[in-house]
């Protein structure tokens, strides 16, 4: 497909109403009384519309956690060092992060996508090394990207799923400094006030919270009242792996692959992607509350129900990772269970 500048735009996939009604027909036919499974009766329902088949399956998962660094860090906004984004990747790769151990439990295709740090790691098996840019800048004092490096991370997002055959596509992220971003374009879109959606995010103390909040404010003032212009507010305050995963997601609703949502990044970046086109969220799952404050109300604004609440806030796709059983479990049950005729069990009256 050409790499044209508006290929965001072009259509979504559709769903099958027809798998969704036979779904429910088969639903309310099992051994069990209507409704009793609860959600997970409606996830089998809308995977059945997403794969156009009465029996879905969930067999080919891919995991990409994509990394970049941060110039706002240079604010202490954030409790570690901004290297260690790169010695996260290196550990990724290494298969000693969480994500890495669940992924390995889930038998994912896992890889990690490098957008732009400030010292880029070494090439290594499961690493596709972009650096697009060495980091992004410090938003408070100008644009986090320019327009073209915001273009390619869009499509280098977009490029990762088109290398892909998936029956469900997890983004995970990795970069030091990126709740702040992700807080700046929550607030942009919103009419939350900072006090209610900046959380600590790896761990600030009070007078890292208090510089956390006073950065995302200074890039806010810099960048004026958001007017619909997604573009400029992710290349003003966003993140290269935000963007990349905006792209990516994008990419999946318009080829047809449900998502699953991890935490407060990921939400950050479905939140752009909803700004471009509304309907990338009937392709989207949440996969549980994130313990950072403005996850809820991310989660409002896409409309969307979590699965979990553990109080998870690593990020790196984890919670996504964690909710993977229930989606297949939910799979298995509507597939394998019993009908009140196969069963020869008397239905309700």
């Amino acid at each position: 497909m050409p790499d044209q500048t508006d290929w965001y735009t072009q259509p979504l996939a559709a769903i099958s109403t027809t798998h969704v009604e036979r779904a429910e027909a088969r639903q309310s036919k099992l051994t069990k009384p209507p409704g009793s499974l609860g959600d997970l009766e409606q996830l089998a329902v809308r995977f059945a519309g997403w794969q156009s088949s009465e029996k879905p399956v969930l067999n080919r998962i891919v995991l990409r956690v994509f990394a970049g660094d941060h110039g706002v860090t240079a604010r202490g906004v954030s409790a570690f060092p901004a290297e260690v984004t790169q010695q996260m990747v290196a550990n990724f790769i290494g298969g000693g992060a969480a994500i890495s151990v669940l992924a390995r439990s889930l038998g994912a295709d896992f890889r990690v996508v490098n957008l732009g740090m400030f010292a880029p790691p070494l090439d290594a098996m499961g690493l596709e090394n972009l650096q697009l840019a060495p980091g992004t800048a410090d938003f408070t004092e100008a644009d986090a990207m320019n327009e073209v490096v915001l273009e390619q991370c869009l499509a280098a997002g977009r490029d990762v799923v088109d290398q892909v055959d998936a029956d469900l596509f997890i983004a995970g992220d990795m970069g030091i400094g990126n709740t702040t971003s992700a807080a700046a374009l929550l607030a942009a879109i919103s009419e939350c006030s900072l006090d209610d959606i900046v959380g600590r995010g790896t761990g600030v103390d009070d007078e890292g919270l208090k510089r956390k909040k006073q950065a995302i404010q200074l890039g806010l003032e810099r960048l004026g009242p958001y007017t619909g212009d997604w573009k400029g507010l992710l290349r003003g305050v966003g993140g290269l792996e935000i963007a990349a995963m905006c792209g990516a997601y994008l990419r999946c609703a318009q080829r047809g692959i449900p998502m699953l949502l991890d935490g407060f990044i990921s939400g950050s970046a479905a939140l752009m992607a909803q700004q471009v086109q509304a309907g990338v969220v009937e392709w989207m799952i949440a996969a549980h509350s994130s313990a950072e404050p403005g996850h809820k109300y991310m989660l409002h604004k896409l409309g969307l129900e979590p699965l979990l609440n553990l109080k998870l806030r690593l990020g790196e796709a984890s919670g996504a990772a964690l909710a993977v059983p229930l989606l297949r479990d939910s799979l298995a049950l509507h597939n394998r269970m019993s009908t009140f005729e196969e069963a020869a069990v008397s239905g309700s009256v």
